[in-house]
């Protein structure tokens, strides 16, 4: 189908899906929703997508919901009924859905990112960020609650006082103190953003097996509401499986033969 507000390219392995309404700061619609979701499930399902990269086009990674939505409700009142997910699963939620995708998920930040934007990123396994990137939860000065699992996983990604504080004060913090906290992995400067993280994630796609990133990534977001006893025998069980997949045998053979690994995710 056509996209509306979003792309979607493929290129060396990389699926790179970006919010495009750069003149509205990417906020966020159903149309974008729809389409996200839709490129996701279709770069998850592509054999040779080894990762997955959402950004924003123009000078913003999302400013949150459209104000026309938000005004939509306001004009319509208790009678407007938001959407709801009846899934049980955590992570089949309306916008928990990252993490059961079996490919890694970046967030490349290239600008603000506020509200549900912020949300979005906090399902992605890792957060890239550009040094002009600001961010802000932004629920608090709205009257509204926190949103879509945010109290959920907002902690898990920065702890408690953290997640507190940014919830609670719904104040604006710049790149620097997102490391500092632990809300992204790297920050790079504006200019060279966008090289930097194709960078990373070429080497992360190129030099890690897929199959290896694809378990992992499962016993980590199941490892949420596991034992340590159910996650050390799951460990176990996915340990004696790789010992005989193809990946374990090029990773041994590429560090003897001092060459680059070619994995294939079996």
């Amino acid at each position: 189908m056509p996209r509306l507000e979003t792309k979607f390219e493929i290129a060396d392995s990389i699926a790179t899906i970006t919010l495009n309404r750069p003149d509205k700061l990417n906020a966020w619609t159903e149309i974008m929703e729809q389409e996200v979701r839709a490129a996701m499930l279709e770069a998850d399902k592509t054999d040779n997508v080894r990762a997955i990269v959402l950004t924003g086009a123009g000078r913003g990674f999302c400013a949150g919901a459209d104000m026309s939505l938000l005004q939509n409700i306001v004009d319509q009142g208790s009678g407007h009924k938001i959407a709801q997910t009846h899934s049980t699963g955590d992570f089949a939620q309306k916008y928990s859905y990252f993490p059961a995708l079996s490919k890694p998920v970046i967030a490349a930040i290239n600008g603000p990112v506020v509200g549900l934007g912020l949300i979005l990123t906090l399902y992605c396994d890792f957060r890239f960020a550009a040094d002009s990137a600001k961010f802000s939860t932004t629920f608090a000065r709205r009257g509204l609650i926190a949103e879509y699992g945010i109290a959920w996983m907002l902690p898990r990604i920065v702890g408690l006082p953290n997640a507190l504080d940014l919830l609670f004060t719904a104040r604006s913090i710049d790149a620097a103190e997102a490391l500092r906290i632990g809300l992204v992995s790297q920050v790079f400067p504006q200019d060279v953003f966008q090289a930097k993280v194709t960078e990373s994630v070429r080497d992360l796609v190129t030099l890690s097996s897929p199959r290896s990133l694809r378990i992992m990534k499962q016993q980590i977001y199941q490892g949420l509401s596991q034992t340590l006893a159910e996650a050390s025998q799951l460990a176990e069980q996915e340990l004696l499986k790789s010992l005989d997949c193809e990946d374990f045998k090029e990773g041994v053979a590429h560090f003897r033969e001092k060459r680059a690994p070619r994995f294939t995710g079996k």
